[in-house]
């Protein structure tokens, strides 16, 4: 008989609908069989308890690393309770578990930020906010941005899903004027009605492989390997590994403010990959921003290259500003007090 593979994720809305979205592409390339022959079956897990999910009260500057969305999934990964994890492949440390990797990197939404301004507000853009205009965002590279480039603006954590981000947006007594959010994560969730505009690059450089799913899989899975180099699409994979091979040299978690953009260029000699990474203090007083571009034939290659921007931008003061903010949250972490488990919303 053929195996059954158990896809899992977070329970979240978001999670779920990315789940669905795999696994509608699975079965698109593994047809029910109508003559016997044995294909692979997939069925899915919503799994809750993930640390991000569970604390909603402390930022997430405060709480750590990437893991607190993965840890609890990559134990199940390792104890063959499940098979693939489909992760947002931005949440997704850059050094896995031992006997972990990434099988594959679907085709990446567009990865920008968005502005959602307030229910009956006029605004159209950053520009045109207030001074003194609150602005939500649970990203300390959106803060350390929009610090830099706004500092007349307020800015706020916000923490939760989707509907959940928006309902505290539009209360008539919130506090805030607008969010900064995904773009993807609001196309997913067919709330891309709620857009004002789109916050590219350089007004906002976006967050590593920020748009794009990846597929975790046990190393030693040969069968799940082959499923996953089915669904993979290179473009995407070449551009987020990139991204993930220059963020893992800066030694950099959600809460560390790197913002990236890259780009596949099509050429005579070869395809062309530019490379622009950035790294901002909190408070937007100190930033180093690089481009590298180069031509690439391999995943090899791009990985070099991110490297390769990763270092420049260390020596030219990203470490000072990395050693800086990692000092200061180990400080402010230690004034985090335990929060009462919420229930998903």
């Amino acid at each position: 008989m053929a195996r059954t593979f158990t896809l899992a994720s977070r329970a979240s809305p978001l999670a779920q609908i990315q789940t669905n979205s795999v696994l509608a592409t699975l079965h698109e390339v593994y047809p029910a069989s109508e003559n016997g022959e044995s294909t692979p079956k997939f069925e899915k897990r919503f799994m809750t308890g993930a640390a991000g999910d569970t604390d909603k009260t402390n930022p997430l500057f405060l709480l750590g690393g990437k893991a607190l969305w993965t840890k609890e999934l990559e134990v199940a990964l390792i104890a063959k309770e499940v098979d693939l994890l489909i992760h947002c492949l931005k949440d997704v440390p850059t050094t896995l578990p031992e006997g972990c990797m990434i099988g594959a990197i679907m085709e990446r939404e567009d990865p920008v930020d968005s502005l959602v301004v307030k229910k009956g507000k006029e605004w159209k853009n950053l520009d045109e906010l207030p001074e003194g205009s609150v602005v939500g965002t649970g990203s300390v590279r959106r803060v350390a941005q929009i610090q830099r480039k706004y500092p007349h603006l307020k800015v706020k954590d916000v923490r939760g899903n989707v509907d959940t981000r928006l309902a505290k947006l539009d209360a008539p007594d919130g506090p805030y004027d607008a969010l900064i959010l995904a773009k993807a994560g609001l196309v997913r969730m067919g709330r891309s009605d709620r857009i004002t505009s789109d916050l590219s690059p350089p007004t906002l450089y976006y967050a590593v492989s920020q748009g794009a799913l990846g597929i975790e899989i046990r190393e030693d899975d040969v069968e799940a390997r082959e499923i996953c180099d089915k669904i993979a699409h290179r473009e995407t994979s070449w551009k987020c590994s990139a991204e993930r091979s220059c963020l893992k040299v800066l030694e950099g978690g959600c809460s560390v403010p790197v913002g990236v953009e890259s780009t596949l260029i099509p050429g005579a000699a070869g395809e062309t990959l530019r490379l622009t990474g950035c790294v901002t203090s909190v408070d937007g007083q100190q930033h180093v921003e690089y481009t590298v571009e180069e031509v690439v034939t391999s995943l090899s290659d791009v990985i070099a290259l991110g490297e390769k921007l990763a270092h420049i931008l260390l020596d030219t003061g990203a470490k000072a500003i990395l050693d800086d903010i990692n000092e200061d949250r180990a400080r402010r972490a230690t004034e985090i007090k335990p929060v009462e488990q919420e229930t998903q919303s």
